[in-house]
């Protein structure tokens, strides 16, 4: 029995980064890559719930290329670094609502993530009860921090970033560590609007995506990753 849910598909995406110049706008395989998140939010719903957030005119005309209305230009004082994803999603929040259009729960696609595909997020969405505050698209991490991830002391030796209970001496009895992938994340909008932030949620939920499938891509080495796998796909 599934619950009737206004759910709206927020895609942010800023002009501006300093990793890979452009990147939202720049071609990767055979489709810019602000289209790939587009496409799945537009699989999964009518275009009035599908939200582009952005302060960049190319990529509002992309989307609008694309057969996508845009319904706001993202106000300049949101699009700078500072500026946290929190001001971003309660902003399109209150935009729909000021429009007469109940919000239940944001599903926030972030367009560095091109191979979170549309059953990923119906996957997401199954484990959303509308009780939680969020679910959370991660990974395993191989960066464990019971064993490979180590600080530095105030005076500069090394040490494990997390301490083992002492019953635990085999590598695999550890707890085990997730890392947050961006690439889905469901936000409960009552939660948002009482919170304020997404730093503030308790009640959030994992699910997991594989290693390949969580590719965020922040470097030009990722970007290469991502077209390497791609290609290799078209060749199937």
């Amino acid at each position: 029995h599934k619950i009737v849910m206004n759910l709206l598909y927020l895609i942010t995406a800023r002009g501006g980064s300093k990793g890979i110049p452009g990147k939202n706008g720049k071609m990767l395989h055979r489709l810019p890559l602000l289209l790939y998140s587009i496409n799945v939010a537009r699989e999964l719903s009518s275009d009035e719930w599908v939200c582009l957030s952005t302060d960049d005119d190319n990529l509002i005309a992309l989307a609008e290329n694309a057969g996508l209305k845009v319904p706001f230009k993202r106000p300049a004082e949101l699009a700078s670094d500072t500026a946290g994803s929190d001001q971003v999603i309660l902003h399109a929040l209150d935009y729909y609502e000021s429009q007469n259009k109940k919000v239940d729960a944001i599903v926030l696609l972030q367009p560095t993530s091109p191979f979170r595909t549309a059953q990923h997020v119906r996957e997401a969405l199954a484990m959303y009860s509308g009780e939680e505050d969020m679910i959370l698209g991660v990974k395993e991490t191989k960066s464990n921090p019971y064993y490979l991830l180590v600080e530095e002391n105030e005076e500069g030796y090394l040490h494990k970033s997390k301490k083992l209970p002492a019953h635990i001496t085999r590598r695999q009895d550890a707890p085990k560590v997730y890392e947050i992938n961006g690439a889905i994340y469901i936000i409960n909008a009552a939660s948002m609007k009482l919170k304020q932030s997404l730093s503030k949620f308790e009640k959030i939920k994992k699910y997991v995506m594989s290693e390949e499938d969580s590719l965020d891509l922040d470097t030009p080495l990722d970007w290469k990753f991502a077209e390497l796998i791609l290609s290799e796909k078209n060749k199937l």
